[in-house]
């Protein structure tokens, strides 16, 4: 390691401004940072002594992130495997049929699971990352900016947001477009208004409506339907809605339901709001509201009732655990850069997403997955919420110095 420490320090030097080599020196601190970090430090005020870093907090989100990758890989071939077993077939259709009639597709079988459901979620990955880390390279080496870790948190949660049986050709139009309209066109790290993997999955479902909605979608064996929870109380007849639902409370918490790859399972990010909250990454005020403005706005739907709407039906306790909730309330409205960032502001800001979320998808039972948009919406409210929790700090000041 010493010896690779001491070539990139000698390389160094050819990348410097001035130097040959001048325009490619975003990309040799790409490697470099990744590799060994920064040396860099202060020596002078003012400055915050800290060990937290960019590439730590990112580091930190990946980690909180993999209880959710596993379980996303896990439960995409347990869905595919219980419907190969239903449908009393020996495997699925084309290359992954030939890698799993090797292994087996045994839904009793949590390596059959898992790598199975591997087989859908790194095809995914792998081209988000390439193709997004081009973008991000383009713009870089165009504006001399270094290259940030902030990229591997997006691809990762653009790959877990999105349904098993997306073409890949569609996963590389969608981060190109939450890459370069969400982000590098207002400055690249940092200066993003709106999160660029919820503005990426928000382009491909309004572009590409038929591969992101529907029951076909969620289980990777062809001709095989499987509707989401909260598509089957969706379609439930109303005044019967919970005896229409073959899901439990328990499964959908766990996870075991159809849905996007990684945001069934409640269990997974409570495990990672637990690490982003512990290690002071992520907003515990923003994770409480929104908490909290869900559950408001779901118990007034569920005490006023409906008698054609069957969404009204459903208990306040079980939208915590429909859908992307969760995994929009811990990992996706707490982005440091597009929420609000003071104290208030953030409390503000996870009251109106909770209460839009719940909002969206009950009284549109049409489109009932609004987690999306709320937080969008909620992205598009936090500097509004923020300057005037500013200017009325301003104002209790000169009223009392005045």
């Amino acid at each position: 390691m010493k010896l690779l420490s001491k070539f990139f320090e000698d390389a160094g030097r050819h990348f410097e401004k001035g130097a040959r080599f001048e325009l490619l020196y975003p990309l040799y601190e790409a490697f470099d940072s990744f590799l060994f970090g920064s040396n860099q430090t202060t020596r002078s005020a003012p400055h915050v002594r800290d060990s937290i870093d960019l590439k730590r907090i990112m580091t930190t989100v990946i980690i909180a992130l993999i209880p959710c990758v596993l379980m996303a890989m896990w439960n995409t071939g347990y869905q595919a495997n219980s419907a190969i077993e239903a449908m009393g077939l020996s495997g699925p259709n084309g290359w992954r049929g030939t890698i799993m009639s090797v292994i087996g597709c045994n839904p009793h079988n949590l390596i059959s699971n898992f790598f199975h459901g591997a087989l859908y979620f790194l095809p995914i990955y792998i081209v988000t990352v390439l193709v997004g880390s081009v973008w991000e390279g383009v713009f870089n080496l165009i504006r001399g900016h270094e290259f940030s870790e902030a990229f591997l948190v997006t691809s990762l949660l653009f790959a877990l947001i999105l349904p098993p049986t997306i073409p890949l050709w569609q996963v590389a139009v969608g981060i190109s477009f939450g890459v370069i309209f969400a982000k590098e066109v207002f400055g690249g790290v940092g200066r993003n208004f709106m999160n660029p993997a919820l503005a990426a999955r928000a382009f491909i479902f309004f572009a590409y409506p038929a591969q992101m909605t529907g029951a076909g979608i969620w289980t990777g064996v062809d001709g095989v339907t499987a509707a989401t929870a909260l598509g089957e109380f969706a379609a439930a007849v109303p005044g019967e809605t919970m005896n229409g639902v073959s899901i439990t409370w328990f499964q959908s918490f766990i996870g075991t339901v159809p849905g996007s790859m990684g945001e069934t399972s409640t269990l997974a990010c409570l495990f990672g709001a637990f690490i982003l909250i512990i290690t002071g990454i992520a907003s515990w005020r923003i994770m409480v509201s929104m908490l909290l403005g869900g559950l408001i706005c779901a118990s007034f739907f569920w005490i006023q009732g409906s008698a054609v709407n069957p969404m009204y039906a459903i208990p306040p306790h079980w939208h915590l655990v429909l859908g992307g909730f969760a995994f929009g309330l811990v990992f996706m409205a707490t982005d440091p850069v597009s929420a609000a960032h003071t104290p208030t502001g953030q409390w503000f800001y996870g009251l109106l997403i909770g209460a839009l979320a719940i909002l969206i998808r009950v009284a549109n039972p049409a489109y009932p997955e609004g987690v999306m948009l709320a937080i969008l919406l909620g992205n598009v409210f936090a500097p509004l919420f923020d300057y005037f929790v500013i200017q009325a700090n301003i104002k209790r000041r000169r009223l009392r110095h005045g």
